[in-house]
Protein backbone atom coordinates (compact mmCIF):
# COMPACT_ATOMS: atom_id res chain seq x y z
CA UNK A 1 0.00 0.00 0.00
CA UNK A 2 1.49 3.35 -1.03
CA UNK A 3 1.35 6.79 0.47
CA UNK A 4 0.61 9.93 -1.52
CA UNK A 5 3.25 12.67 -1.38
CA UNK A 6 3.47 16.10 -2.97
CA UNK A 7 6.93 17.52 -3.56
CA UNK A 8 8.22 20.51 -5.47
CA UNK A 9 11.36 19.55 -7.36
CA UNK A 10 13.28 22.23 -9.25
CA UNK A 11 10.20 24.46 -9.23
CA UNK A 12 7.73 21.84 -10.53
CA UNK A 13 5.14 20.19 -8.29
CA UNK A 14 4.78 16.42 -8.32
CA UNK A 15 2.26 14.18 -6.58
CA UNK A 16 3.06 10.48 -6.42
CA UNK A 17 2.13 7.27 -4.66
CA UNK A 18 5.25 5.91 -2.98
CA UNK A 19 6.12 3.08 -0.64
CA UNK A 20 7.05 4.26 2.85
CA UNK A 21 10.56 2.81 2.49
CA UNK A 22 11.38 4.51 -0.85
CA UNK A 23 14.44 6.72 -0.50
CA UNK A 24 14.41 10.27 -1.83
CA UNK A 25 17.29 9.45 -4.18
CA UNK A 26 15.27 6.56 -5.62
CA UNK A 27 12.20 8.77 -5.95
CA UNK A 28 14.18 11.39 -7.86
CA UNK A 29 15.94 8.91 -10.13
CA UNK A 30 13.35 6.19 -10.66
CA UNK A 31 10.00 7.93 -10.27
CA UNK A 32 10.83 11.38 -11.64
CA UNK A 33 13.63 10.23 -13.97
CA UNK A 34 16.01 12.93 -12.70
CA UNK A 35 19.23 10.99 -12.91
CA UNK A 36 21.62 13.85 -12.17
CA UNK A 37 21.55 12.85 -8.51
CA UNK A 38 23.89 9.87 -8.26
CA UNK A 39 23.73 6.80 -6.04
CA UNK A 40 27.20 6.04 -4.80
CA UNK A 41 27.69 4.17 -1.56
CA UNK A 42 24.16 3.71 -0.15
CA UNK A 43 25.65 4.41 3.29
CA UNK A 44 25.76 8.24 3.30
CA UNK A 45 29.56 8.31 3.13
CA UNK A 46 30.21 9.57 -0.40
CA UNK A 47 27.77 12.46 -0.86
CA UNK A 48 27.12 11.80 -4.57
CA UNK A 49 23.38 11.92 -3.79
CA UNK A 50 23.41 15.39 -2.18
CA UNK A 51 20.40 17.58 -2.95
CA UNK A 52 18.91 20.67 -1.33
CA UNK A 53 15.79 19.87 0.72
CA UNK A 54 13.94 22.83 2.21
CA UNK A 55 17.05 25.00 2.03
CA UNK A 56 19.58 22.52 3.41
CA UNK A 57 21.97 20.10 1.77
CA UNK A 58 21.01 16.50 2.54
CA UNK A 59 22.27 13.15 1.40
CA UNK A 60 19.16 11.87 -0.34
CA UNK A 61 20.10 8.24 0.35
CA UNK A 62 19.38 8.94 4.03
CA UNK A 63 15.96 10.56 3.56
CA UNK A 64 12.73 8.75 2.78
CA UNK A 65 10.64 10.28 0.01
CA UNK A 66 7.73 10.57 2.45
CA UNK A 67 9.90 12.84 4.63
CA UNK A 68 10.07 15.28 1.69
CA UNK A 69 6.26 15.46 1.49
CA UNK A 70 5.25 19.11 1.24
CA UNK A 71 8.87 20.14 0.76
CA UNK A 72 11.03 21.74 -1.88
CA UNK A 73 13.92 19.86 -3.47
CA UNK A 74 16.60 21.27 -5.73
CA UNK A 75 18.77 18.88 -7.70
CA UNK A 76 21.74 19.59 -9.95
CA UNK A 77 19.28 19.74 -12.87
CA UNK A 78 17.56 22.69 -11.21
CA UNK A 79 20.54 25.05 -10.86
CA UNK A 80 20.87 26.35 -14.41
CA UNK A 81 18.56 29.20 -15.40
CA UNK A 82 17.41 29.79 -18.98
CA UNK A 83 20.23 27.61 -20.30
CA UNK A 84 22.88 29.49 -18.30
CA UNK A 85 24.95 27.47 -15.86
CA UNK A 86 24.83 28.48 -12.20
CA UNK A 87 28.11 30.03 -11.00
CA UNK A 88 29.01 26.82 -9.14
CA UNK A 89 28.46 24.71 -12.26
CA UNK A 90 30.46 27.20 -14.30
CA UNK A 91 33.24 27.09 -11.71
CA UNK A 92 33.53 23.33 -11.98
CA UNK A 93 33.72 23.70 -15.78
CA UNK A 94 36.18 26.61 -15.84
CA UNK A 95 38.48 25.33 -13.07
CA UNK A 96 38.42 21.66 -14.10
CA UNK A 97 36.79 20.58 -10.83
CA UNK A 98 35.85 17.18 -12.17
CA UNK A 99 37.39 14.19 -13.84
CA UNK A 100 35.13 11.15 -14.02
CA UNK A 101 32.15 13.26 -12.94
CA UNK A 102 30.52 10.74 -10.63
CA UNK A 103 30.84 12.85 -7.48
CA UNK A 104 30.23 16.11 -9.34
CA UNK A 105 26.46 16.53 -8.82
CA UNK A 106 26.83 16.04 -5.07
CA UNK A 107 29.90 18.28 -4.93
CA UNK A 108 28.07 21.00 -6.84
CA UNK A 109 25.01 20.81 -4.59
CA UNK A 110 27.11 20.86 -1.42
CA UNK A 111 29.11 23.80 -2.80
CA UNK A 112 25.86 25.60 -3.66
CA UNK A 113 24.65 25.09 -0.08
CA UNK A 114 28.00 26.20 1.35
CA UNK A 115 27.99 29.43 -0.65
CA UNK A 116 24.35 30.13 0.24
CA UNK A 117 25.34 30.05 3.91
CA UNK A 118 28.86 31.46 3.62
CA UNK A 119 29.27 33.62 0.48
CA UNK A 120 32.98 34.22 1.03
CA UNK A 121 34.52 31.05 2.50
CA UNK A 122 38.22 30.59 3.10
CA UNK A 123 40.00 27.63 1.53
CA UNK A 124 39.83 25.85 4.89
CA UNK A 125 36.08 26.51 5.17
CA UNK A 126 35.55 25.14 1.65
CA UNK A 127 37.52 21.99 2.42
CA UNK A 128 35.62 21.55 5.70
CA UNK A 129 32.28 22.23 4.00
CA UNK A 130 32.95 19.57 1.38
CA UNK A 131 34.41 17.02 3.80
CA UNK A 132 31.30 14.84 3.59
CA UNK A 133 31.64 14.45 -0.18
CA UNK A 134 34.23 12.07 -1.55
CA UNK A 135 36.10 12.30 -4.84
CA UNK A 136 38.38 9.52 -6.02
CA UNK A 137 39.88 11.41 -8.98
CA UNK A 138 40.74 15.06 -8.45
CA UNK A 139 42.65 15.47 -5.22
CA UNK A 140 40.16 18.27 -4.38
CA UNK A 141 42.47 21.14 -5.38
CA UNK A 142 40.50 22.08 -8.50
CA UNK A 143 37.20 21.57 -6.67
CA UNK A 144 38.30 24.16 -4.12
CA UNK A 145 39.33 26.45 -7.00
CA UNK A 146 35.90 25.95 -8.56
CA UNK A 147 34.12 26.98 -5.35
CA UNK A 148 36.38 30.03 -4.99
CA UNK A 149 35.59 30.96 -8.61
CA UNK A 150 31.84 30.66 -7.92
CA UNK A 151 32.13 32.72 -4.73
CA UNK A 152 33.87 35.51 -6.64
CA UNK A 153 31.37 35.40 -9.48
CA UNK A 154 28.37 35.40 -7.12
CA UNK A 155 29.74 38.35 -5.14
CA UNK A 156 30.19 40.54 -8.22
Amino acid sequence: MGQSISVEVNGTSYTSEVEARLLLVQYLRETLNMTGTHVGCDTSNCGACTVILNGNAVKSCTVFAVQADGGKVTTVEGLATNGELHAVQEGFWEKHGLQCGFCTPGMIMMSYDLLAKNPNPSEEEIREGLAGNLCRCTGYHNIVNAVQYAAEKLSS
